[in-house]
């Protein structure tokens, strides 16, 4: 089985199977479902980077070491490739040769990689508290209950599940055992579009966000096509007669850093920059996508700024990492890049891998202890691969 840590108690319940659960307090204003601690946490030990040089240098071409996007500058450094989510779990697969696989990033992200390389190589995660508050938003059990709702309605023949890759390996699974497939931010209209070739209705999990800003941004659908399950209220909060007359039936999670970005902070980047341009995350939510300027994935807003020109101004609606990396790669360039909301956030868990942890993992490798290594089980890996599988054979 996969290897999981127990959930701390907050206000969204607690599973068996969560990671961990981002916050405790709600906060009326928006859904960040995170405390915001402010600023960066500090650099580590600088005595840590000499230590990681070394034992990577040791063990060579046994490890391959991916970085995400949201990663801290100092774990970066020591990154083979940097990437999103689905990018780095395929570069890993592209490795067939490392025997060891060492994912910065989150848990969901170290079970793709798990899933998508060799039997003989073994996926690490140097801190198995870095969870995703999205992806443990949804269970199995919680997803495997709202499928009977569904039944019951009278629709399942007809709803096609479509889950974002930010979900947990069981998700994957449930979804490629009802026939549905796996999307990405950048490809979840062409996955929408291959649902709907398939069935008359979508279930998106577990991002709302994403699922409404693709169905109504990208593929000209109005908000009454979609409704909100809330696993957490009996049949969803919804009747039956919602469920039958919904095209999209949305999961109620979201992610505790975009979901954070709100009109009011466009309003106000565009009050205090002139001709700033907005740029945000499909995750945020749709009145702040609606006001922006561009819209798109990680990778699509480092393309962007990469091809905007001398002297531009950007407000940039994603994590706090990736910001301030772009903020002074393109400073040389004049592009002025700031965070789009004036109160600093950072993805907390995603922050968990530090120096320290990564260190500790690379130095137990060389010294031959594998250590907080992700397995998925046999049977989640072969229905979430499937999953996987109609994803990459998407036209």
């Amino acid at each position: 089985m996969r290897v999981v840590t127990t959930a701390q108690p907050l206000d969204v319940q607690p599973t068996p199977l969560a990671l961990l659960l981002l916050g405790r307090e709600a906060d009326p204003k928006s859904e960040r479902g995170v405390e915001c601690p402010g600023d960066l946490p500090a650099p580590s030990d600088p005595d840590l980077v000499e230590r990681a040089r070394a034992a990577k240098a040791k063990l060579g071409d046994k490890v391959f070491v991916l970085g995400h996007h949201y990663q801290r500058d100092e774990v970066i450094e020591f990154a083979d490739v940097t990437g999103d989510s689905f990018k780095l779990a395929r570069d890993a697969a592209a490795r067939p040769d490392a025997e060891y696989i060492v994912f910065c990033g989150v848990h969901f992200m170290a079970e793709s990689a798990d899933i998508l390389t060799g039997d003989d190589q073994q996926v690490i995660l140097p801190d198995l508290a870095a969870g995703c508050s999205m992806a443990d938003m949804a269970t199995a059990e919680q997803v495997a209950e709202c499928w009977d709702v569904l039944t019951e309605a009278g629709i399942a023949e007809q709803v096609v599940p479509v889950s974002y890759m930010n979900s947990s390996a069981d998700i994957k699974a449930f979804t490629g055992k009802h026939g549905g497939t796996i999307c990405t931010s950048s490809n979840a209209k062409r996955a929408l579009d291959w649902a709907f070739e398939q069935g008359e209705k979508v279930l998106f999990l577990p991002d709302q966000h994403l699922g409404r800003n693709t169905a109504v941004r990208d593929m000209g659908m109005s908000l009454d096509d979609c409704v909100v399950y809330n696993p957490h209220k009996p049949n969803g909060g919804l009747t039956a007669e919602e469920l039958r007359a919904a095209t999209m039936i949305l999961w109620r999670g979201h992610c505790s850093v975009h979901g954070r970005f709100s009109l009011d902070s466009v309003n106000d980047v565009r009050a205090r920059i002139p001709d700033v341009n907005v740029l945000v995350h499909p995750e945020c939510k749709n009145e702040v996508v609606a006001a922006a300027d561009y819209v798109g994935s990680t990778e699509y807003i480092i393309k962007a700024l990469e091809a905007a020109p001398r002297g531009s101004k950007w407000a940039i609606g994603t994590e706090l990492n990736l910001v301030r990396r772009l903020a002074n790669r393109f400073a040389a360039e004049d592009k002025e890049i700031v965070f789009l909301d004036k109160t600093v956030c950072f993805c907390s868990t995603m922050n968990r891998i530090d120096l320290p942890h990564l260190v500790w993992a690379l130095e137990s490798l060389a010294a031959g202890k594998v250590v907080n290594r992700i397995e998925v089980d046999k049977e989640t890996e072969s229905f979430a691969k499937l999953a996987l599988e109609r994803m990459l054979a998407l036209p």
